[in-house]
């Protein structure tokens, strides 16, 4: 029996343990995806112009240029796979590398030739272990990228695609990465009061997130002035938006609620203060009361002796009725001061019905 506590105290101490370790990683990836976050942020105004300048001059430009025209065949292809350096990242590696192989299974049944670049340990381990080829391999910097490597990564495949294919080069690169889209899908109750002067969410995007979610339930509270969130995204199923309105009304229906509850609980401390006074009032005739009762019970005492001695012996029967008879007469007589003790107590004429009856039968305060 205690080896088995033991047991079950180590495993509680585990767990506890595990619990406490998966709360600080969960605090440091919050942590790291918004600084993962601004840093997207920052750098999307410049990923948008380099885009839109690449395919003006693609579209417009009649220069023939290796990245600015398609091949007429395509021989071989490269895939870039981005991973991370470390694990319990959940499917964020798992999924990279089955879209890779998906893609790679795609090309060969083009007929193309798959040549891989990869990045990051884990798509290196995926590989390692397999004992697949690859061209290049980056690791170290995926936590924190530096531009340095970056421009490594970009020299080296954009150097593969300027050779030929019959010179070891690739006819086209693919790109497998994974791109943060919303949190949103994640979290059941969403808060927003930011000072943008526009919409931060619209219905066609809380419409996607909702899918994702599989039409879980999700509640908006948008307490921004401006409103922060799309009015017309009440109007999907299962999205339940409340702007500062529908707060303050809520506010003052709970007001409402508790006040119908505090008339009630009132009533309650009421009766029950009545109910108190009651037994109190009763128990301030208490003892006249017990006073009355046991002097009667005393005369009925003394009169059963004197008929004893007068009468003498009496036979069990006779004692009986004896009995009877005189506990009756004292209950009638008691019956009349008792009922108006207890009718006028705690009223204010209550005190000379007390000294009253007190005085009619003797009693000693």
């Amino acid at each position: 029996m205690g080896a088995q506590l033991r047991v079950y105290r180590q495993k509680i101490k585990s767990a506890q343990t595990t619990k406490k370790i998966t709360r600080a990683m969960e605090l440091i990836s919050a942590s790291r995806i918004q600084k993962a976050q601004a840093r997207v942020a920052a750098s999307s105004p410049y990923a948008r112009a380099i885009t839109r300048a690449v395919s003006a001059v693609a579209t417009y430009s009649n220069v023939e240029h290796v990245l600015t025209t398609e091949p007429e065949k395509i021989e071989r292809a490269a895939i870039v796979i981005f991973s991370s350096d470390r694990g319990l990242a959940g499917a964020f590696n798992s999924n990279v590398l089955k879209e890779s192989e998906k893609l790679a299974e795609l090309l060969r049944s083009q007929g193309k030739e798959v040549v891989y670049f990869l990045v990051g340990r884990k798509a290196q381990g995926y590989f390692s272990f397999r004992r697949r080829a690859f061209e290049r391999v980056w690791t170290g910097n995926t936590d924190n990228p530096e531009f340095e490597q970056a421009k490594e990564v970009a020299d080296a495949i954009l150097e593969s695609f300027l050779r030929d294919a019959s010179d070891g080069g690739v006819d086209e690169i693919h790109v497998v990465y994974n791109r943060f889209v919303s949190m949103l899908p994640e979290v059941d109750i969403v808060i927003t009061s930011s000072g943008a002067p526009h919409y931060i969410l619209h219905k066609e995007e809380m419409q996607r997130v909702i899918s994702a979610r599989r039409n879980k339930p999700m509640f908006l509270i948008d307490i921004a002035v401006p409103r922060n969130i799309e009015p017309a995204v009440n109007d999907l199923d299962n999205v339940f938006l409340y702007d500062i309105d529908d707060l303050q009304e809520v506010v003052s229906a709970n007001l409402r609620e508790r006040a119908k509850e505090a008339e009630h609980a009132e009533a309650l401390v009421a009766g029950e203060v009545d109910r108190t006074m009651a037994r109190l009032k009763v128990a301030e005739v208490t003892p006249t009361i017990v006073s009355l009762q046991e002097q009667l019970e005393q005369i009925r005492i003394g009169e059963m002796e004197k008929a004893r001695r007068k009468f003498g012996p009496f036979t069990p029967e006779q004692e009986q009725a004896m009995e009877m008879l005189t506990r009756g007469i004292i209950n009638k007589v008691a019956h009349g001061p008792i009922c108006e003790l207890r009718n006028h107590a705690g009223q204010p004429e209550g005190a000379h019905v007390v000294a009253a009856i007190r005085k009619a039968f003797h009693l000693q305060e």
